[in-house]
């Protein structure tokens, strides 16, 4: 699944792309997809420039002139394709055909990701504006384990399972702690671990993977990793699973509880 550095490396390359170019027309490979009809979109977005690509929390943006939003959330297996022909593709959600012959193909094999106009505005933090004051209030009283924690959209937009790992052993905190036992020093180590860890993920596909627009890269991950036993530091990685999720982490990150 893309996590938020993929997204926000997916969303530059998409902005290079496609800004300045305008809708000519709209496919539709599965309408149930769409929050509104075939009609109420293309009056949105036809004939409309595309102003600006951008991430948000797990989705990418897509603002038009006119105002109008077209948020592409992948979920587990979306995929994006360009192509500069009338290319047809297997288990298409959307497909956007610009004026200058450009196409921009949503699909996913398992029929999850979706398409929606107009996203309701939230007031949820993403995660690259998180610090110590935000996860102070957030973990106050919370006795969820952190990393849920982490992983609730509903309270921080944008880290996935993988990055969560990442960021709870480089702040050296247990993703099995009780949220509100975590004392304030943590707390702090945590902050400049969320900020740290996207930061450098998204550094890392940049340079490994300049002009990606889909998938997933996780080879310099230093513990969400099935290639690696041991940490960077030689302890060795367990590995939990709780229902299709699995939980990478070490002795050195300590728990509160």
């Amino acid at each position: 699944m893309p996590e938020l550095p993929d997204l926000q490396v997916f969303s530059y390359n998409l902005d290079k792309r496609l800004k300045g170019k305008t809708i000519a027309g709209i496919a539709l490979g599965n309408s149930k997809k769409l929050n509104v009809s075939k009609h109420k979109l293309q009056e949105a977005i036809e004939q409309q420039k595309l102003e600006k690509v951008y991430r948000k929390g797990k989705e990418l943006y897509f603002q038009f002139a006119n105002g109008n939003l077209l948020a592409l959330h992948l979920m587990l297996n979306g995929e994006l394709h360009l192509s500069d022909a009338d290319t047809s593709f297997k288990y298409t959600i959307i497909q956007l055909l610009f004026t200058d012959g450009t196409i921009l193909t949503l699909t996913d094999f398992r029929g999850l990701a979706k398409a929606t106009l107009n996203p309701a505005e939230g007031d949820i933090p993403d995660a690259t504006e998180v610090n110590y004051e935000v996860l102070k209030e957030l973990t106050s009283t919370k006795k969820a384990a952190i990393k849920n924690l982490l992983l609730d959209q509903q309270y921080i937009g944008g880290i996935g399972n993988a990055y969560a790992d990442e960021i709870l052993w480089e702040a050296g905190i247990s993703p099995f702690s009780i949220a509100k036992m975590i004392p304030d020093h943590k707390l702090k180590d945590l902050a400049k671990s969320i900020k740290a860890v996207l930061a450098n993920a998204e550094k890392q596909i940049l340079k490994t993977h300049p002009d990606i627009i889909s998938g997933e890269v996780r080879d310099f991950l230093k513990i969400h990793s099935p290639k690696k036993t041991h940490s960077p530091s030689g302890i060795p990685i367990k590995i939990q699973k709780t229902g299709a999720r699995k939980t990478y982490y070490t002795e050195e990150q300590e728990l509160f509880n």
